[in-house]
């Protein structure tokens, strides 16, 4: 019993050293992101488990939706990141204490990623032949085939997801954890559910994923309207607060998020510039990148939700205008992901064989995958804190042109040349693209880490 007490106080003292302030303390901290980490571990998980489902469809299925994929996440990254801009607004205006303005930009944020993402939508629904040919014209027809179903079904769906996205950043800003995760779980448990009838009962492959996501994503976009106007009390919002929001908020918003957007543009441009290299490699460079980017979302759940906490920790701090909090916490952060990276590289290399087996991959690629795992995860280490966790400290003290030019350039410089270079020139395949990203993360990283070590980034006045 002493012994176990001596452990505790250990570790508390251990907490309360590195992961409390003058105004948040680890407690807080903590309430803030295990239902970040949960929400991640669903969304990652999920994600899985519907690659898994499409697979049996095929290699043509998993490849197609991949492809299209490769699109929605540079699409999605928009509307997140614009939805980025809300979340940190709000937790200014939280650290600050003016719960008017706390609401008023709670439905600026959810208006502004709405309209965006509906004609967005509407421009990939009405151009898709075009985008297809433009991005994925090498592939074979069966793929582009089932690809072309799934893109104009992702289209139908953008503007219920960017809803959610953007009322679930609020509700992280204002440190509600537990109502975002409630809202992502609406969202993505009835898609996981879904995917099984259409795709594994009735035997509807790509089409029956296209009806999944547009119910679950527009069934959340329902449940979010009812709690901002019938549950929350203190936000006390109103139908008409989403149709009218003042020009000054539309520009606090847009004023962190467009920057982000752009860098998020380029960012995931690159990365379906890379996916065209990896298409004209051929159905199985497709599937085996597919699957490597699976097992690496897998590894990077507890990061990407230290990731979310951070924007709202230092948003506040900075709000509060409590800079050497911002500053000691954002270090505690990112040593910690790398701690996790240990952590969750040792687990996924463990179960290697069982995890990528629920995918059903042809023999052949196998062992790519497990190599590229392995570099990649022994790269993620040290670098991906760096590279994605330190600029969101940044952002969320209103840093938002830096990190997202810096952001731009990296990729383009880096990884879509050096890419290129390894992958195609050099005949590394898959594995040479991958490296290249590694690479870019290491640079993007050093650059970060000057950027925080001195005091520009935290200057900027948003609120």
């Amino acid at each position: 019993m002493a012994e176990s007490g001596i452990r505790t106080g250990w570790g508390v003292r251990l907490l309360e050293k590195y992961l409390s302030g003058r105004s948040i303390d680890y407690r807080q901290i903590i309430g803030l992101f295990v239902p970040l980490l949960v929400d991640q571990v669903f969304i990652v998980g999920l994600h899985m488990i519907n690659t898994a489902m499409i697979s049996s469809a095929g290699v043509d299925a998993i490849s197609a939706v991949n492809m299209v994929d490769s699109l929605n996440i540079f699409l999605l990254s928009i509307f997140v990141a614009v939805a980025t801009g809300g979340t940190v607004v709000v937790a200014q205006y939280k650290g600050s204490g003016n719960s008017i303005m706390v609401s008023k930009a709670t439905a600026g944020a959810a208006s502004v990623v709405s309209v965006l993402a509906l004609f967005i939508g509407l421009f990939m629904i009405v151009f898709h032949n075009p985008l297809l040919n433009l991005l994925f014209g090498s592939a074979e027809p069966a793929v582009k085939e089932l690809a072309r179903i799934y893109m104009i079904g992702s289209g139908f769906s953008y503007m219920g997801l960017a809803f959610v996205e953007a009322v679930c950043g609020a509700l992280r800003g204002i440190g509600r954890s537990r109502a975002s995760l409630a809202l992502s779980l609406v969202m993505n448990l009835p898609y996981v559910g879904l995917n099984l009838l259409f795709i594994n009962v009735l035997d509807m492959g790509v089409f029956g994923m296209t009806l999944s996501v547009n119910i679950s994503r527009y069934l959340a976009a329902a449940c979010a309207v009812y709690y901002l106007i019938r549950i929350d009390a203190e936000l006390r919002l109103r139908i008409r607060d989403f149709f009218h929001v003042g020009l000054d908020m539309f520009k606090k918003v847009l004023g962190i998020g467009m920057p982000f957007a752009a860098e998020q543009m380029f960012f995931n441009g690159g990365k379906i510039l890379t996916q065209i290299f990896i298409v004209s490699m051929g159905t199985y460079a497709i599937a085996t990148n597919a699957i490597s980017g699976s097992l690496a979302g897998v590894m990077q759940i507890p990061a990407n939700a230290l990731s979310l906490t951070l924007i709202t920790v230092v948003g506040q701090c900075i709000g509060r205008r409590d800079l050497k909090d911002a500053k000691k916490l954002t270090k505690s952060f990112v040593a910690l992901g790398s701690v996790f990276y240990v952590l969750m590289t040792v687990l996924v290399m463990a179960l290697f064989y069982p995890l990528v087996g629920l995918f059903n991959p042809p023999a052949e690629i196998v062992d790519d995958i497990f190599l590229i795992v392995l570099v990649n995860a022994l790269a993620q280490i040290p670098l991906w804190s760096i590279s994605f966790m330190i600029p969101s400290a940044l952002r969320a003290a209103g840093d938002a042109k830096f990190t997202s030019l810096v952001s731009m350039l990296s990729m383009w410089l880096f990884r879509v040349v050096l890419g290129y270079i390894l992958g195609i020139v050099l005949d590394m395949g898959i594995l040479g693209v991958w490296i290249a990203m590694n690479a870019e993360w290491a640079i993007r990283g050093g650059v970060f880490v000057w950027r925080f070590m001195g005091n520009k980034w935290y200057r900027h006045k948003l609120i």
